[in-house]
């Protein structure tokens, strides 16, 4: 079934290719580019454009979009994949005919790209599970949100297209609640919401910044935060899921996350008695819950993961946290 979106006026002259991927979640840059090449994206002038009715435009990635311009999606069927499954260690938490759960390991990403042809989710998936959803044109695992290379933790995929639409939707709709465990830099207090947009950064097109001229709406919460020597070790809650929503927003707050050297968590100077945050080779970021309703029968599901060895060894050996009462 086509999907529409509607361009509202914190997305005015956008390109056509960014804007989908931001409304698109599960769909990387290339798809979506792929999919506009191909003809299944179609985008109608706003009225104020032309004085009259809305009119088909000729649909390019870089066309430059007006506020109230309507776009018009159409996911052919799926095709076989190139991808080959590879046979690379995933821990599967939960999974039924409908969809998958699993833990992501930190240092592996998600989609085959330029420089990752080969040891991605997707590989592994394509290897574990038998039935397949279709995403931009090709049969493989429905990746219906993703996490940073760095980030570890609890992600869904589904197995048709009819659950990944579904859930695709409430991750658009903000039904799906999802909670990540941060160390981050100085002290900030549980409470805090940090409430602005997020988009890519002009100087550098690896990064994400809240102080993008084109930029989406995002909304992080610190749920609990407990006070270390220097550091707080927080749960955070997103109500968005913006491309290193949290990175840049925590960054953003003079609070970066230890151990992300993208966004300024990686101090050369540190006290003697936190130095074991050193061993760190990622960000400490770790997705430890995710809640959402079944697809088919309209369960409300929680999964949670524990923190991996790697950010559990650095907490131990921080001063004060064998002893503390939590």
């Amino acid at each position: 079934m086509p999907q529409e979106f509607t361009v509202g006026a914190d997305s005015e002259g956008q390109r056509l290719d960014r804007f989908l991927v931001s409304v698109l979640e599960s769909h990387s840059r290339s798809q979506i580019q792929r999919l506009i090449t191909e003809g299944h994206v179609t985008v109608h002038n706003a009225p104020s454009r032309r004085g009259g009715p809305a009119e088909p435009a000729a649909a390019k990635s870089n066309f430059a979009l007006r506020e109230g311009d309507s776009i018009t999606v159409d996911i052919p069927p799926a095709v076989a994949t190139a991808t080959v499954g590879e046979a690379l260690p995933l821990e599967i938490l939960y999974q039924d005919e409908d969809l998958a759960v699993l833990n992501k390991p930190a240092g592996m990403v998600v989609h085959p790209g330029a420089g990752h042809a080969s040891g991605t989710l997707v590989n592994a998936l394509i290897h574990h599970l038998d039935d397949l959803s279709g995403i931009g044109g090709e049969l493989r695992p429905g990746i219906v949100h993703r996490l940073d290379r760095g980030t570890s933790g609890v992600m869904v995929v589904a197995k048709h297209d009819t659950a990944h639409q579904e859930l695709a939707r409430q991750f658009e709709e903000r039904e799906v609640e999802k909670e990540y465990i941060a160390l981050v830099w100085g002290g900030v207090s549980a409470g805090r919401r940090i409430d602005a947009a997020i988009g890519r950064d002009p100087n550098n097109r690896q990064k994400m910044t809240a102080k993008a001229k084109h930029a989406r709406s995002a909304v992080t919460r610190i749920t609990r935060a407990r006070p270390l020597p220097g550091l707080t070790l927080c749960q955070v809650a997103i109500h968005t899921g913006r491309t290193h929503q949290i990175r840049v927003h925590l960054s953003a707050i003079g609070h970066p996350i230890v151990g992300d050297a993208t966004y300024g968590g990686v101090h050369r100077r540190v006290p003697g008695d936190i130095r074991a945050v050193l061993r760190l080779e990622r960000p400490f970021l770790h997705a430890a819950r995710l809640a959402f309703t079944h697809p088919r029968d309209k369960r409300r599901m929680e999964f949670t993961a524990p923190l991996p060895d790697d950010l559990l060894d650095v907490l131990e050996a921080l001063p004060g946290w064998l002893d503390a009462d939590e």
